[in-house]
């Protein structure tokens, strides 16, 4: 019988020497040349697994192509790598190198295809002390025998626990002991000072209340442009009006840019390919995922706007969402969650019905019922988003992200407009109190940029990685993630349009759960959901108060009876399910009483309305006996939640278009970009809570979804969410709410949008339904796992 063993922190592994006649052999070459000396290739890794084998290290063949920059001159070159596994789980992979010659000074194009050459094993419990190993390891075929040629590797492997990592700052905040925090280490992209962040709550903010305004800021920075406009996006529509305002005639996003074009300002788009839209129905040629990529390339095509439609895998998306416009105060960079597309116009009301009269006329969104249009009536599905603006030095970086983006898929430096450098001292100056600490993320690889390094040692100083393909990848979001995490000391606050990750800690008792389907779960393997609940069992543990937040949408978008929807929502039940676990044991060990729930709190949002006069009257109905129309005689649905946002200790934040999820966190995926910020004059310290600009969106979310009322009532209670306090108020209100939506007497508004999450959870941490199906659905609320999809670890996770 094994025994788990928990290593949370970080490994140094080195293969330091290798000894290979048996890989040599199979790529014809004499076993002399097979012994290499001296050289390593080494990989820091961050992990926090569950360690039910020892490590494994496998010696793969690779068969590659050269690569574009021509590191290797002939194709068919035949290359040696090492991956290094924990169980079934693959948590490192060095890059390929030309046996013998290990000492190589470029990384490997993407290889066509690899085998296994061989597996050394270590046993977990040699590396848990902390001590160095240096150790000769015989390579073994599957069954574990000894390869015929006696190969071996020797190995150089360091555990350091998360909180004896010097990097990791283990809950010390950002004002923590010295040295001064200067961002997350081993990042593409630095920390800047001096800096400038305007943080947006939906692409809205409609009267009586106040705040900055997402689309009428995008609007007037591209209007006021000088030089350039640079929009990435994953959809971009051409017929979308930013600024909806009857006093104001209506421009278009399309004619806008057109018009700039006019100004000859240079207006460069990069929008994903979706390649699903082509070979489909007509009724389907907006792909897929319906994002419109070929109406936008056809809107453009002979102007003056160059809209370069770029594809990722068939599986896979660019799902950056950034804008780039020059000004007369220097460079200013949006990014986010918000795409410039229909359906994402909203504002904090999140209205159902009552505005498809007026601003949602010609902006009706509802991908949940097939054939749902506002000649059907709503609801139409509300949108709740995050975005930001950044002036000053990392706005540069946005522009960097672009420009390299454009070099591998829009033509090199074709169109790229120079603008000095020396324009980036127009910052805010590190004098103004209000000034921010900004250091930019991505998820890209070097399949879609230019620019990595190609010295092995400067891409690790990058904290590059190398990715399944062989290429290196820039995974820095899911890095600042865990960073961040480690460092928090008081709570967490999470919204994130999908929560699935961590699966090599899924349980194979969770109740339905197909053991075929847990062993290949590694695509799901980054470590965000485990980072959450160790570090809410850690704190647990030391008898102080910590809490985390995670506000998630009903069911991810699409129909939710679908077979992707409902395997999203099982990979999601399995994610929670394991984090609730942990949860558990940690107050179990402290003899508490209290329910897991009580400190991990999982949210959805939603709204029900009323009927009002004047609203508007659809000449059509939707089908008897549909979900359509059973919603609209409720007058109730869910708010998707799109937004893609951490705040920690109200002091730290990041705002992105990464998900919490595979796809979004790999960097081989899905391509993303998020930003870390925070305000150095307005941190957490022994004499006052951090109440900046932080502090203040976080309640401004928090008005947004509790509503006025249960807000007020909540008084003081929300300013520390790590009190048991502000947990109880939170659970309650989400409760009442979850209540009145799906009660089936209750007429009127709802007072607030937050809710329960539909499950129950067990003082064991095992999860329950407390209702098999979402209200309206006959969608079930645990999901289940399909076998009619093939991919469906990849496409769902």
């Amino acid at each position: 019988m094994t025994t788990n063993r928990l290593l949370h922190g970080v490994i140094d592994a080195k293969i330091l020497e290798a000894n290979l006649p048996s890989v040599a052999s199979h790529h014809g070459q004499p076993k002399a040349a097979a012994t290499t000396k001296n050289q390593k290739v080494s990989r820091t890794t961050l992990m926090s697994l569950i360690m039910k084998l020892p490590f494994i290290f496998q010696c793969q063949r690779s068969f590659g192509k050269s690569s574009d920059q021509g590191q290797h001159a002939a194709a068919g070159k035949r290359l040696v790598y090492a991956t290094i596994g924990m169980d079934a789980a693959r948590v490192g992979r060095t890059r390929a190198v030309d046996q013998p010659q290990w000492k190589v000074e470029q990384l490997q194009a993407r290889p066509r295809r690899s085998s296994v050459g061989g597996r050394a094993y270590l046993p977990a419990e040699d590396v848990a002390s902390g001590q160095q190993v240096d150790r000769w390891l015989p390579l073994c075929d599957e069954k574990r025998n000894p390869l015929e040629g006696l190969d071996k590797i020797l190995v150089q492997l360091k555990f350091r626990d998360v909180s004896a990592d010097p990097a990791s700052r283990w809950g010390k905040g950002v004002d923590g002991p010295p040295p001064p925090y200067t961002g997350l280490p081993r990042a593409f992209f630095g920390q800047h000072r001096g800096c400038k962040v305007t943080l947006y709550q939906d692409a809205h903010v409609a009267p009586p209340l106040s705040g900055s305004k997402c689309w009428v800021d995008v609007f007037d920075a591209v209007a006021n442009a000088r030089k350039l406009v640079y929009i990435a996006g994953w959809s971009v529509s051409t017929d979308v009006a930013l600024v909806r305002d009857t006093r104001r005639p209506v421009q278009t996003l399309g004619q806008l840019l057109k018009a700039k074009a006019g100004e000859r300002v240079a207006v460069l788009m990069l929008v994903w390919d979706d390649q699903a839209s082509t070979g489909l129905d007509p009724a389907r040629q907006d792909g897929w995922m319906a994002a419109h990529g070929e109406d936008t390339a056809s809107y453009f095509r002979g102007s003056g706007v160059h809209c370069v439609m770029c594809p990722r895998d068939a599986m896979f998306t660019h799902h950056q969402k950034t804008v780039v416009a020059d000004g007369p105060r220097g460079l200013v960079a949006f990014l986010g969650g918000i795409d410039l597309c229909g359906g994402r116009y909203d504002t904090q009301e999140h209205p159902l019905f009552q505005t498809l009269a007026t601003v949602h006329r010609d902006d009706f969104h509802q991908p949940s019922f097939p054939g749902a249009s506002v000649a059907k009536g709503g609801p139409r599905e509300p949108w709740h988003d995050v975005h930001c603006r950044v002036e000053g030095p990392a706005a540069w970086d946005v522009l960097d992200n672009f420009e390299q983006r454009w070099r591998r898929q829009g033509g090199g430096d074709g169109f790229l407009t120079h603008i000095p450098r020396s324009s980036a001292a127009r910052e805010v100056a590190d004098q103004d109190a209000e000034a921010w600490n900004v250091q930019v993320f991505r998820s890209i690889d070097s399949r879609a940029v230019v620019g990595f390094p190609e010295s092995p040692d400067e891409a690790e100083r990058c904290g590059l990685v190398t990715g399944s393909a062989g290429d290196p990848v820039d995974r820095s979001i899911q890095d600042a993630y865990i960073h961040a995490i480690r460092r928090a000391k008081w709570f967490i606050y999470i919204e994130s349009q999908c929560f699935v990750g961590s699966s090599y800690g899924w349980h194979r008792d969770v109740a339905g759960a197909k053991n075929d389907f847990v062993d290949t779960a590694a695509a799901a393997m980054h470590l965000i959901p485990k980072e959450l609940s160790l570090k809410l069992a850690s704190k647990i543990r030391a008898g102080e108060s910590f809490r985390v937040y995670v506000v998630i949408p009903m069911w991810p978008e699409g129909e939710p009876e679908s077979a992707t929807v409902q395997a999203t929502l099982d990979c999601q039940r399995r994610t929670m399910e394991m984090m609730y676990k942990d949860v558990a044991a940690a107050l179990a060990a402290r003899g508490s009483t209290l329910n897991p729930r009580d400190y991990l709190i999982f949210l959805c949002l939603g709204n029900r309305e009323s009927h009002v006069s004047g609203e508007h009257a659809p000449p059509e109905r939707p089908e008897l006996g549909s979900d359509y129309i059973k919603a609209q005689q409720a007058r109730r649905f869910k708010i998707n939640v799109n937004a893609n946002v951490m705040i920690v200790d109200d002091e730290y934040i990041i705002v992105g278009s990464a998900n919490v999820n595979q796809r979004s966190m790999d960097g081989g995926r899905d391509t993303e970009m998020a930003m870390g910020a925070y305000q150095p004059r307005h941190l957490n310290t022994p004499n006052g809570w951090a109440s900046g600009q932080v502090h203040q969106f976080r309640l401004a979310l928090w008005r947004e979804h509790l509503g006025q009322t249960p807000f007020q009532a909540a008084g003081s209670d929300l300013i520390y969410p790590s009190s048991s306090q502000c947990a109880t108020r939170v659970n309650q209100a989400a409760r009442q709410h979850w209540d009145m939506y799906a009660g089936s007497t209750f007429q009127g508004n709802l007072p607030g949008h937050l809710m329960a999450y539909p499950i129950g959870v067990g003082v064991g941490g095992e999860l329950r339904e407390t209702v098999p199906f979402f209200p309206d659905t006959k969608a079930r609320v645990f999901g289940s796992s399909s076998a009619d999809l093939p991919p469906a670890p990849v496409l769902t996770t």
